[in-house]
């Protein structure tokens, strides 16, 4: 179910300061037409049209960084060349961004070139070299950490197996950001994860994770215990596998393992969308989203770049825009006979989420209704709302009522971004529900004494609380009704 907390945070971004470490690299991109094979060999002729430039590698993570609204220092090493130039304009020309590049003398710029036709990559060209630092460019490396640390609220390590990221580099950043108390995201390129110990998380792909266990990892059981093996072997606070058309698996972070699934897509180009993955999740739990909620968000973003062609990159619209059509699409999925949500319950509390639980008629929702209803969900993390069905209703407010039906109100009920489910009940009072569902907080309007409020005894007995929600004056379903017939 989708975290209206989510959108809130997208709609109202903090101006947090990223620190990417990383194998930055320019990436180029030359497009024509394939429409014959050359005779000179089998291979496609691409009849040229025009060519174009974007930064790579950590350089592409910072540019996603700054186009999904965070301030960037990047640091990383390069060589005395043309390439190092084209990088430093196409950086400055991104928002909030500063490149803190460690020239080298002993290697060139990584550049990499793809050849698209018809858009479609028919080759990819790549000049670099991967060799390690040297213990000159370490030095320079770390000390460029130090001095950007201070003013970062998160740290990347960006690793493309290029040499920046070295043992020592990498232990220096984990501690460095350990001693301000700031989180440490890593995109890895090893099969040690000892490298990364204290790392906060690290996003492997599946190829990467199996690797690393050296097994087959095929379903979600397997993924998961290789991700713990891996949060074990390094310590890590919790392990991120991306598993391209499967989705997303997060494992740790002191809660149960979470599947994130895919939508189907048309996909164009995958180049970059681990760079989009990382650059959302460590935007958004900087500014203090949950590891989940971060997780679920840098999903979605996977899923709008790979339609797009080229290295590319997700805007904070763009994904909220994702979201809310998504959301809109799981009402009905809100909508739940009682076993089902017993089921739920069960797996927020196994989440350590809090459960609330309110009820009433709801019929002609109204701004009374709204008021209760935020009320009910600001006391605790889910919302489950008991809707009298329609014979309830015609028991409890006449047979003239209810106006709208039970379906229709259980739609209205579960498009609004608050409740988290609905579960319609046909007996007089909730009790059943409140006994099966065992919420942790009991919801009802101020004009109800606690002593009055059905299952207030029951929810006390295992320690549950019970709220008055405060009521709005003048609001009522049966007030409307009566100026709607006079």
């Amino acid at each position: 179910m989708i975290d209206a907390g989510i959108i809130e945070q997208l709609e109202t971004a903090r101006g947090v300061r990223i620190l990417i470490v990383g194998d930055i690299m320019l990436d180029r991109f030359v497009y024509g037409a394939a429409e014959r094979l050359s005779p000179e060999a089998p291979v496609p002729v691409l009849r040229f049209d025009r060519e174009s430039v974007m930064p790579g590698g950590a350089a592409n993570v910072a540019r996603n960084v700054s186009e999904f609204g965070a301030s960037v220092e990047l640091i990383g090493l390069v060589g005395k060349d043309g390439a190092r130039d084209e990088l430093q304009s196409l950086i400055d020309a991104c928002p909030g961004c500063r490149l803190r590049a460690v020239e080298s003398t002993s290697r060139r710029t990584t550049v990499k070139s793809r050849f698209v036709a018809d858009r479609q990559q028919i080759l990819r060209v790549d000049m670099e070299e991967s060799h390690a630092a040297d213990g000159e460019e370490e030095r320079a490396i770390i000390a460029a950490i130090g001095e950007a640390i201070d003013t970062a609220d998160l740290v990347i390590l960006s690793d493309y197996a290029k040499g920046v990221l070295t043992a020592d580099v990498v232990h220096a950043a984990i501690e460095l950001a350990k001693g301000r108390g700031i989180p440490v995201v890593v995109d890895p390129k090893t099969i040690d994860f000892r490298r990364y110990s204290g790392a906060t998380v690290v996003t492997p792909n599946l190829n990467e994770l199996e690797k690393a266990v050296r097994r087959s990892c095929p379903d979600d059981d397997t993924v998961i215990q290789g991700a713990a093996e891996l949060m074990e072997q390094g310590a890590l606070g919790a392990v991120l596998v991306t598993r391209g058309g499967q989705g997303m698996t997060l494992v740790g972070d002191g809660n149960e393992p979470l599947h994130l699934r895919t939508t189907a897509r048309q996909v164009f180009d995958v180049s970059g969308a681990g760079d989009t993955v990382i650059s959302v999740l460590s935007v958004l739990l900087a500014e203090g989203l949950s590891m989940a909620d971060a997780a679920f968000a840098a999903n979605l973003a996977a899923g709008i770049v790979v339609e797009k062609l080229g290295t590319a990159s997700v805007t904070r619209d763009e994904l909220t825009v994702e979201i809310r059509r998504r959301h809109e699409a799981d009402w009905d999925k809100k909508i739940a006979l009682l076993d089902n949500a017993v089921r739920k319950r069960r797996r927020w509390a196994a989440g350590k989420e809090s459960v609330v639980f309110t009820n009433g008629c709801f019929d002609l929702l109204h701004p009374g209704h709204i008021s209760l209803l935020r009320q009910a969900k600001a006391a605790g993390d889910r919302l489950i709302v008991g809707l009298n069905s329609d014979a309830s209703v015609g028991r409890l407010k006449g047979p003239t009522r209810p106006v709208q039906d039970q379906d229709a109100r259980a739609l209205v009920l579960s498009a609004l971004d608050c409740v988290d489910l609905v579960v319609i009940f046909g007996e007089d009072t909730p009790i059943d529900l409140i006994e099966a569902l065992r919420p942790d907080v009991l919801v009802k309007g101020a004009d109800y004494r606690e002593d009055q409020v059905v299952g207030h005894d029951v929810v006390a007995g295992y320690g549950g609380k019970v709220v008055l929600a405060v009521l709005e004056p003048n609001r009522s379903t049966t007030a409307t009704i009566a100026k709607m017939r006079a």
